[in-house]
């Protein structure tokens, strides 16, 4: 009998009174002298099948074995279940050992473990049903975001890994050299790149932007998803020194546009999830629910996950400027009894406190933040026309989600040369970026794009606290375990 996956047994409702074979690991065991009850998982659901197994068809010896996290193979019948919890179960006939586990040892008991027990064990924790359906629902994000842009005449970009720039100019990156590190080549006391395997000094790309712009002027719709890295030393909830990054570039679009595209690809991802992953998102969402009674009352969420979820479908984003987001802070009572940690005034790069004052207080809904200082912003940002009171601005957007804050970076980018070589000067990267410069010499247009850090889409999506629990395996500050 071919093998069948426990989602297939569990909503196809021909295969009831079949003979059927399935494989996976024992969540739990229980039962009495006369029947065990098996729960078996393969990672295709958050459900379990219920295996029936008579005492009398299987031997002690072959029971023995039956304990949590040992893999099976189980053939059967399978048949409408006689007891609560399950429409179906199946009658074991023949169940088959695959891989034993010692039940005094294996560190996925089914009891509730402490996310940092769970963090220290990633190499296991995807068998628990939290990260099961997490991991479900990333891999489904991550298959809307190229199905989307599939459907809307964007090409997928592959921009480098290793690169020779910064794109960010934050400076905070992850060399990548062959030299001998413990006795490398010198020229004129310092290091020699030159010796070096590119011939000059190379890091881990901190974004695939300035490369995506690249592919946009030429195939007028483009987008990159791939891994990024930061060398920040920040060991927080929020930050991973390698994360995923979803940057489409566009040629031919305004920051209105670039608005436009952000808000509607942001709904059609969360509605993607909803409507293809409702069963783990209704666990997640119980889950969410449990962890915010434990909570202090000013902290608690006002809304549960599922309900959070469709609200930003149902919602327009509000969009406003910087200018006025200073304004509102200004105003706010939470300003004036001094509620806030860091200062408020125009020209101050905006924390994820005040952010979320903005999204969960304010307006209580998504935010679009438009025209930022152009002091704080990067240089490949189009300059505005200066305010009336001569302050400069660039044409960026944020994107400001409740729990999390900033979820998309974004911009017009600056298509004239001169403007955009004045920055590269300022900067001392003209040089270096000759081919960037290139494209605003030959055949320049107005274009925009924007950044959208996919692990904190996943842990918008899931309601979890910490980034670390919707990556795999979480590289931060003093941890590249696994």
């Amino acid at each position: 009998m071919k093998r069948l996956s426990i989602d297939e047994i569990l909503t196809k409702s021909e295969l009831r009174d079949t003979q059927i074979t399935v494989q996976g690991w024992i969540r739990n065991e229980r039962g009495n002298a006369y029947v065990r009850f098996i729960n078996l998982n393969d990672g295709s659901t958050i459900h379990n099948l219920q295996v029936v197994a008579d005492v009398n068809n299987f031997s002690e010896e072959v029971r023995k074995d039956w304990n949590t996290g040992a893999s099976l193979k189980v053939e059967g019948k399978l048949v409408a279940s006689q007891g609560k919890g399950q429409n179906v179960e199946l009658l074991a006939e023949k169940i088959t050992l695959l891989g034993a586990s010692d039940a005094e040892k294996y560190p996925m008991q089914p009891k509730a473990h402490s996310m940092e027990f769970l963090r220290e064990n990633a190499h296991l924790r995807m068998r628990t049903q939290t990260f099961g359906a997490i991991f479900r629902i990333r891999h489904g994000l991550a298959f809307a975001i190229h199905q989307y842009f599939h459907e809307r005449g964007f090409y997928y970009w592959h921009s480098p890994i290793i690169t020779a720039s910064d794109a960010e100019g934050a400076g905070e990156m992850f060399r990548v050299t062959t030299l001998n590190l413990e006795n490398p080549p010198k020229k004129e006391g310092k290091i020699d790149t030159e010796a070096d395997f590119f011939g000059k000094a190379t890091n881990l790309t901190v974004s695939g932007q300035l490369e995506g712009e690249l592919g946009a002027m030429g195939l007028g719709k483009v987008y990159t998803f791939g891994p990024t890295f930061r060398a920040e030393n920040s060991n927080t909830a929020r930050h991973l020194a390698e994360f995923w990054m979803i940057e489409p570039e566009m040629a031919f679009y305004d920051l209105k546009d670039n608005m436009d595209l952000v808000e509607d690809f942001l709904k059609y991802l969360i509605n993607f999830a909803l409507e293809k992953y409702a069963d783990d998102l209704q666990f997640l969402d119980e889950r969410f629910e449990k962890e915010n009674k434990q909570k202090k009352k000013e902290e608690q969420a006002e809304m549960g996950l599922i309900e959070k979820l469709r609200f930003v479908v149902a919602n327009d984003f509000e969009r406003l400027t910087y200018t006025e987001a200073i304004d509102i802070l200004l105003q706010s009572n939470h300003y004036k009894k001094k509620k806030f940690q860091y200062d408020v005034k125009w020209g101050v790069d905006l924390q994820s406190e005040h952010e979320r004052y903005l999204v969960e207080k304010h307006f209580k809904k998504p935010v679009i933040l438009t025209n930022y200082p152009k002091a704080i912003k990067a240089f490949y940002m189009r300059e505005d026309e200066p305010l009336a009171d001569g302050k400069e601005t660039v044409s960026a957007m944020d994107v400001l989600f409740p729990g999390i804050g900033e979820i998309v970076g974004g911009s017009q980018r600056e298509e004239r040369l001169e403007r955009l070589q004045a920055r590269t000067d300022e900067m001392g990267i003209s040089e270096e970026l000759w081919w960037y410069l290139d494209t605003r010499r030959f055949g320049s247009v107005p274009h925009s794009g924007f950044g959208l850090g996919f692990e904190r889409l996943v842990l918008f999506v899931t309601g979890m606290g910490n980034i670390r629990d919707v990556i795999p395996f979480p590289r931060t500050p003093k941890n590249a375990e696994f």
